[in-house]
This record gives C-alpha cells, sequence and structure tokens, in this order.
C-alpha cells in the first residue's frame, strides 16, 4: 500500500526502497521501528481508512508524508537555524527548512496532521508543528544526533530531548544556584581585574556561564551516582574555575598574582596552568572529589591525560565508571585545529582506553588568539569532531545560563546512561583580548564593537529574573556586596601575610609516597628474585591450557623459553617476562601498551598466544600464582602523542603499578615530543608531581635507514636536569630486568627512559645467566675485561648496542690491551663509579663511542662533565639525518668507526 502510494506519486525511487522496508517491519512489528515512523504509519492507515474520495485521500497521505520530512528536517538542521550566538548574526548554513522544500505552502499552515502525533501533540495544525518545532530545534539551543546510527541511542535522546527542551524554566531555588554561581563568576573577574591591572589571567568574561554550567554537571552528576569529577581544561577562564568550582582558595591565588613564593618550592608553572583538588558538598549534600589536570599551554594535550587519569582511578579506587566523570573544557580554536582531539576521541571507544564517556564542554568564545573561527576550520562547527564518534552535541547561547544548565543537566544524563561521549558548545565571547594586556580591535575591530556594548551574562539574567520577581534583584545585589566583601577581606590577609600554608599535600594515590635525594641514586637497591619464583614465571610463560591450539611458529617460541632457562642462557625477551612476572606476583598491577605490543615490534615479546582456530588469546604471565596482580597489554591505536599522553595521565593516579609505553621505533616518539616536553619531562618541577612511567623506544644503528635507526637520545639527555628521569641504555637481559624492578623498589617515582635493542634481541651474546636474577641489583656501569690495569693501554667507554660491535671486534682480532666499559644509566651519571675506574686506569687512554653523528647521542651531554675532560670522542661525522637508509654504507661506516675507536 505504501509502496504504490509513493509510485503513483512520483516520490523518489530511493524514499520508495527505504520507506517501503521499513513499512514491512511495521506491519510485521510495530515496536521494531523507531516512534517518529510508527506515528506516521497509524497516521496514513488513519487517512486511508477515514477518507470516502481516492483523490482527496491521495492529496491527504502526500501531505502527511510532507510534514513528516519537515518534522526529520528540522531534527536533523534545525540547530543550523537556532539562535545560540549572543554577539553576531550566524552564518547561513542552507537549512532547507522552508515550506517548499516540502512540497507545503502557507495554504496548508491551518490545516490539522496527524503526524502532530510525533512530537507529542495532538491533531496540531502545521503552524503549531513549526512553532512547536523552531521552539524546540531553533531557539537558545540546537542539538546534532540525527548521525547517530544506534536505534536506542539516537531515541532516547530524541525522545528526552523533545520532552524537556520545550520546559527547562528551573525551580526558583535553582534558579538562585545560577544566579549565585553567576554572580561569584562575574566578581571574581572584576576584582581581579581591578587589584591586578595589567596581569594576565585569561579571563572567564562573556563566558561566565561556564561556572553555572560546571556546577550543573556536578550537581546532577553526583545525583546519578559520580563520587569523583575530573576536569581537564586550557588557560582561558581556570582561575575562576579553580575558585569557584574547584575550590581552590582566594588567599592562594592573590598570592600567586602577588608573585610569593614559600621556601622550599620548586620552580612550577604560571597560575592558570596548575592543578589542584579538593573535597566539596553539593547542594543536596553530597560529598565528592573534585580534581582539575595540570595542563601547558598545549591546550588540548589535557584532553588524554584527564582520561588516563581517569582510568587509573576507575581502576583502583571504583566498581563502575558511573563513579568518576571526566570534563574536559575545550576552546573553539582549539578542539577544531588540533589533531590530538581526533586522536582522543578514536581512543574514547576502544578497550584500552575507554573512561566510560567524556563530557566535552567547548568554551567557544569564536576566536583564537586573533583568528577568527571563520579562518579556523572548514567544518560547520569546532565540535563536528564528535560525530565521528557518534556523539550527540547540543550548542547552547552562552548568554541563557539556564539552557546552558539545562544542556549540561541533559548531557549528564546521557552520559551516566549511556558511557558515551557527548559534546556542549556554549558559543559565547572573550571581552578582552588573549590576554587582559592584549588590543583585540587591531585584528577584529567590528566583533569587539559588539563585545564592547554588551552586557554581561550575570546582568543580562538579572533582568529576566527581575521581570518574574522583584525580590530577586535585592538577592543579586546582597550576593554581590557579600562576595565583594569576602575577597576584600582574603585579599587583605594576604596583604597581611597571613594566609595558611601554600602547598597541597599528596593526592591520595600517592600517600607514604616519598620525594628522591641525590643520594638515592649513588647505589640502585637490590631487586633480584628466588629461583624457584624464575622457575615458576618460565613455566607459566611456556604453556598454555589444555586444548588451546596456538600456531607452531608461537608453540616454538614458548618452548624456547623453557629450554633457554633449562640451558641458563637467558635472553632478552625471557628477561622481560621475569621482571614483570615478579612484579606481578607481590602484587603490582602492570599496564602496558603501544603500537603492536603484544606479539612485539620485532615478534620477540609474544606476552599473549593466540589460538590458531578460535583467535582467544592466552596470557601466561596473568596465570603464575593465585591472587597475583594482573598485566593489562593493549596494542594501541596509531597514535603516539594521545596515547603517551594518556598513559601519563594514567601513571599519575596509579604510583604503585608500571606503567610502559613503548613506541614501534624509538623515533616514533618525535610524535609525541609535546608529552614528553611538556609533562614527563618537567613533572615535578612544572607541576609538583611525580611520575613512574617507563618509554621503551628501540635504538640502534643497524642500516635500516633514519626513522629506524635513532631514538633522539640527544633529545632526552638534554632535558636531563634536577634529577627529572632516569636514561638508560641497557646491555644484558638482566639488567634490562632489574631496572625494570627499581622502578618499583625505589620510595619515589621518576620516569625511565629506556633505550632498548633490536638485533640484541636474538644476539648469541646477548644473555644473562640465571644467578644474574637471583643476585644483585641494576648495574649503572659494567666493566668488560679479565686483564690488570696496568696491561690495559685503552678504556674504551660505550652505551648500548655498539658494545657488541667492539667487543667482537676485540675477540676477532685478539686485542688484549682494551677494557670497555658500558655506561648502562647516562642519567644521572654514575660520576662516582666513573670516577673510581679512570682513577684504576689513569695511565690508560680514555675513549668514548658512540654510533650516532656528532651532533647526536651523547656527545653534547658528555661536555657536561668535567671528568671526561680529556676523553677523546669517535662517532660519525655530523649529519642532518640520524643515519643512511643504505645497508651497506652502514656497514662500512660501522666497521671503520670501530676500527678507528680500537686503533
Amino acid at each position: 500500500m505504501v509502496k504504490s502510494f509513493i509510485e503513483n506519486n512520483h516520490l523518489s525511487s530511493s524514499s520508495n526502497s527505504y520507506i517501503d522496508d521499513i513499512y514491512q517491519k511495521y506491519q510485521k512489528e510495530p515496536n521494531s521501528v523507531e516512534l517518529s515512523w510508527r506515528h506516521f504509519f497509524e497516521g496514513f492507515e488513519f487517512s486511508k481508512e477515514n477518507s470516502s474520495i481516492n483523490s482527496f485521500d491521495n492529496l491527504q497521505i502526500e501531505k502527511e508524508f510532507n510534514v513528516f520530512r519537515l518534522i526529520q528536517s528540522y531534527r536533523s538542521r534545525g540547530h543550523l537555524l537556532s539562535d545560540t550566538n549572543p554577539i553576531r548574526m550566524r552564518i547561513d548554513r542552507d537549512a532547507r527548512l522552508d515550506l517548499a522544500n516540502y512540497d507545503l505552502s502557507e495554504d496548508n499552515l491551518k490545516n490539522q496532521f496527524n503526524i502532530s502525533r510525533a512530537l507529542g501533540l495532538k491533531n496540531s495544525t502545521l503552524q503549531e508543528i513549526i512553532d512547536h518545532l523552531q521552539t524546540i530545534y531553533c531557539k537558545h539551543i540546537g542539538i546534532e544526533y540525527m548521525h547517530i546510527t544506534d536505534t536506542n541511542i539516537r531515541r532516547w535522546v530524541r525522545e528526552n530531548y523533545e520532552q524537556k527542551a520545550n520546559n527547562f524554566d528551573h525551580e526558583i531555588d535553582k534558579k538562585k544556584i545560577i544566579l549565585k554561581k553567576l554572580n561569584d563568576a562575574v566578581v571574581f573577574e572584576n576584582f581581579l581585574q581591578n587589584k591586578f591591572i595589567g596581569q594576565k589571567r585569561f579571563s572567564l568574561e562573556g563566558g561566565e556561564s561556564t561556572i553555572p554550567a560546571l556546577n550543573a554537571i556536578i550537581e546532577e552528576g553526583s545525583k546519578l551516582g559520580a563520587k569523583e569529577f575530573v576536569f581537564g581544561m586550557a588557560h582561558r577562564g581556570r582561575l575562576n574555575v579553580l575558585a569557584n568550582i574547584i575550590g581552590k582558595t582566594y588567599e592562594f591565588i592573590f598570592d600567586e598574582f602577588e608573585g610569593n613564593k614559600s621556601s622550599g618550592e620548586s620552580e612550577d608553572d604560571v597560575k592558570y596552568h596548575l592543578g589542584y583538588t579538593s573535597n566539596q558538598k553539593t547542594n543536596a549534600g553530597k560529598e565528592v572529589f573534585l580534581k582539575i589536570m595540570h595542563n601547558p599551554s598545549h591546550l588540548e594535550a589535557v584532553s588524554v591525560t584527564t582520561m588516563g587519569y581517569v582510568r587509573a582511578q576507575k581502576d583502583l579506587l571504583y566498581d563502575d565508571y558511573n563513579e568518576i566523570i571526566p570534563v574536559v573544557i575545550h576552546g573553539d580554536a582549539a578542539i577544531a585545529g588540533q589533531g590530538i582531539v581526533y586522536e582522543s576521541a578514536q581512543m574514547s571507544k576502544l578497550d584500552a582506553y575507554n573512561v566510560g564517556g567524556t563530557i566535552h564542554f567547548v568554551i567557544n568564545n569564536q576566536i583564537g588568539f586573533t583568528t577568527d573561527f571563520i579562518d579556523a576550520r572548514s567544518s560547520h562547527y569546532c565540535t563536528s569532531v564528535g560525530k565521528i564518534i557518534d556523539a550527540p552535541i547540543l550548542h547552547v547561547n552562552g548568554d541563557n545560563p539556564e539552557a546552558v544548565v539545562f544542556a549540561c543537566e541533559f548531557a549528564t544524563e546521557f552520559r551516566q546512561k549511556f558511557k558515551q561521549d557527548i559534546f556542549i558548545d556554549m558559543v559565547c565571547y572573550r571581552k578582552y583580548g588573549h590576554n587582559e594586556g592584549d588590543e583585540p580591535k587591531y585584528t577584529q575591530p567590528h566583533l569587539y564593537g559588539l563585545v564592547a556594548k554588551h552586557e554581561n551574562p550575570r546582568d543580562l539574567y538579572l533582568k529576566k529574573l527581575k521581570s518574574q520577581d522583584h525580590k530577586l534583584q535585592d538577592l543579586a545585589k546582597k550576593m554581590e556586596n557579600d562576595f565583594k566583601k569576602e575577597l576584600s577581606d582574603r585579599f587583605n590577609n594576604v596583604k597581611q601575610k597571613t594566609i595558611p600554608q601554600r602547598k597541597q599535600g599528596p593526592h591520595r594515590e600517592w600517600k607514604n609516597i616519598g620525594r628522591s635525594t641525590p643520594e638515592d641514586f649513588d647505589n640502585s637497591p637490590k631487586t633480584s628474585i628466588t629461583q624457584k619464583l624464575l622457575e615458576k614465571i618460565t613455566n607459566a610463560t611456556s604453556s598454555v591450557p589444555e586444548n588451546f591450539k596456538p600456531l607452531k611458529k608461537a608453540s616454538k617460541i614458548l618452548n624456547d623459553r623453557k629450554k633457554r632457562f633449562e640451558e641458563n642462557r637467558i635472553d632478552w625477551a625471557l628477561a622481560e617476562m621475569y621482571a614483570f612476572g615478579s612484579l606481578l606476583t607481590e602484587g603490582t598491577k602492570i599496564r602496558f601498551t603501544g603500537q603492536d605490543v603484544i606479539r612485539g615490534t620485532f615478534s620477540h615479546r609474544h606476552a599473549k598466544v593466540f589460538d590458531e582456530f578460535t583467535n582467544t588469546s592466552y596470557c601466561g604471565l596473568n596465570n603464575i600464582t593465585k591472587n597475583q596482580a594482573e598485566i593489562e597489554i593493549y596494542n594501541s591505536l596509531l597514535s603516539e602523542y594521545a596515547v603517551l599522553g594518556y598513559e601519563y595521565g594514567y601513571s599519575l593516579g596509579s604510583p604503585k603499578s608500571l606503567n610502559i609505553w613503548e613506541a614501534q621505533f624509538g623515533d616514533f616518539a618525535n610524535g609525541a615530543q609535546i608529552v614528553i616536553d611538556q609533562f614527563i619531562s618537567s613533572c615535578e618541577t612544572k607541576w609538583r608531581r611525580m611520575t613512574g612511567l617507563v618509554l621503551l623506544l628501540p635504538h640502534g644503528h643497524e642500516g635500516q635507514g633514519p626513522e629506524h635507526s635513532s631514538a633522539r637520545v640527544e633529545r632526552f639527555l638534554q632535558m636531563a636536569a634536577q634529577y627529572n628521569m632516569v636514561i638508560a641504555n641497557c646491555t644484558t637481559p638482566a639488567n634490562l630486568f632489574h631496572i625494570l624492578r627499581r622502578q618499583l623498589a625505589w620510595n619515589f617515582r621518576k620516569p625511565l627512559i629506556l633505550f632498548t635493542p633490536k638485533s640484541l634481541l636474538r644476539h648469541p651474546e646477548c644473555i644473562s645467566k640465571v644467578e644474574d636474577f637471583t643476585s644483585g641489583g641494576f648495574s649503572e656501569v659494567i666493566i668488560d675485561t679479565e686483564a690488570k690495569a696496568k696491561e690495559i693501554n685503552k678504556v674504551i667507554f660505550c652505551t648500548g648496542k655498539i658494545y657488541y660491535d667492539l667487543s667482537s671486534k676485540v675477540k676477532n682480532d685478539n686485542i688484549k690491551d682494551v677494557a670497555i666499559v658500558r655506561v648502562e644509566q647516562l642519567y644521572p651519571f654514575p660520576e662516582n663509579i666513573i670516577k673510581k675506574i679512570l682513577l684504576k686506569y689513569k695511565h690508560s687512554q680514555i675513549r668514548w663511542v658512540q654510533e650516532e653523528p656528532l651532533n647526536m647521542g651523547t656527545f653534547q651531554y658528555l661536555q657536561r662533565f668535567k671528568i671526561l675532560k680529556n676523553v677523546k670522542f669517535f662517532h660519525r661525522k655530523e649529519s642532518a639525518s640520524p643515519a643512511t637508509g643504505f645497508a651497506k654504507v652502514h656497514q662500512k661506516e660501522q666497521l671503520e668507526l670501530i676500527t678507528k675507536a680500537l686503533s
């Protein structure tokens, strides 16, 4: 019936097929189709049954169908007409919602249509339908959701939004809370503007509705089970959020504006980059834990560090993601322009990185520094990235705080129900330039002419409330006066030096973790384990359950593990198993991610094996003993920046676990350089936090080309200072074992940058004995000689893989007067140990050999140490590229270098 009607009325063939398919489903099971279609077909059949004249029947049915198309179009594109910009006219995006597009006209406005039931209306006229659609979809909130492919989610969004968006006139008590939060936001900014003239603060002015918005997320989230909220944001409005949401005291903030610094504090970052935590009570009396993550000027890096931290907290403290909510606050230019946003979106539903959904709140001030949004993106909206993960997107006018609060409550309810991301795009403006000393009219004279005349959101809201209740005006005035007095009192406290201690104590998870001293690096702690435990780990990682059928090649790898243990020839891969397995049996959780880490880029690891027929996986490391901890090892998406940022965030919340990220090749870490520069290397100094994150970076010149040779050792060594991290290049499996275990043996945490091998993974000489694992600890330096000191003419210092090239040449040429010294830990530099070696061989020539070019590797770093002033260096010539891509050229260069070094 439907199909014949469509054909007879010349509707499109695509409509023909699509609608007929849905109608067939409806006939079989009405509840199997979406509610809107159900209403349409019910109206269609009602009209068919109740029409006596066939021509009128067809005409009426066609109009019903056209009205239905109009309704669906409003749902799809009504947001393009929504009144969300408080400052300027919105760009015409061709919403195509005119009646003519649907073969309707003004003559039909008074006609009644049964399809109005799809909107919850009863036998309404077309005019009433349009008015209703305009109110829901085209006022101060616009919503995008029709791109969502999951029918249940799309239906929930539509039904809940359409029911509530036309009726969010909040109760009087909630209005008072909104007014209070707006008042706090406005008065706080005005106070800073007057007291600290000319100082940067990256004010929230123009976007003050952010404060009631975030408060609404906390209030609604706590009602729905949340106990902790983790905020990530850049600097715009951060001080206001710190003060009026997170609970950082005004004294602390004023003290930072005064430039005071308590004794013993590190350098720190600027005040609008720092993090903070607090316990707060909601208006309903529920206690919640609030945290704002630290973040540098790389604005969107905080997206993934926030996610990683939330995942760690969920793993350690909570049973369900409903108990912890990540809220990332973006700027419009940053969310549209920075690729890490796309990377983090692609992570959001993966098992390795899922955090139960993030609430994204955009302070859309329509400008990035001096760049207008029309020059900053190709998409209609800055939030269009949300569509790639089927996230609902709400656009809301920042001058309507009640609409903003509704959007935030709606988003929070969605997140708690579906555990997926959702975006809120609050369109507002920036009152001043990029900072308070900047002149925005240089580049945006028209926009800032409009801004200068525009009232702030609090004053606009007060006018609205005054029209509803004159008493609220008196309340607002009292709020303003009381808050000004409170701020003045706190400011005077700072001036009189009566502030409390500024430092925050350690976060919950960091209690009982200490700080390092220089003396801690003089000697490594004992990290050996028993032979019995080695046997257990060997057995667990070299066997699979009954009826599990791994590939024959995988079976050989497992069998070789047991064989290596029995022959007392432990290779790199088995040493890894021993490090991980022993920590797991001691109750230490391990999280390990990176590209292809399960198998390993060079097929050495095989932390899991897979059944050839079912593709199920088995991890022997998780089956060593009862009540052991678990290793979570995940192949990551093809991302470095976002993945490393996520793992850094995770490490901030999990100091008692071993957290590892491995680059596929060491030089791939350059894709994550922002995280290394801004967070990992400066964690203690800038952020007053520690991280024990381990970076495994394959390194070694082996003729495989530039990117497959160098982990850019020089970059990490350049950043090394103030005992900020450990940088090592191990040459033995046992030393790898001990350095990984040392991460947890220390009573403090340091990042570990570990340059790992490629060819050495299977080098016949790169082995350790069982006794190397059952005694001692990490060796910062290893001396390779059996000769007496007086017989040594040359002492060759080196680090990493080149040792085996030197050693091979010494053995093959029967050289007896050379001692090779392997510096396994480059930073903190084992200066005291090397002093003793130099003293012992004071009559010998001292040489340092590196396979990297002169301008790379360790050469520049070693100039920092006076004890090496008489050392002769051997290296490749200066080069703009790390290595050659031709194997024969590499072999020739390597032979020349080794020969010269030993000559």
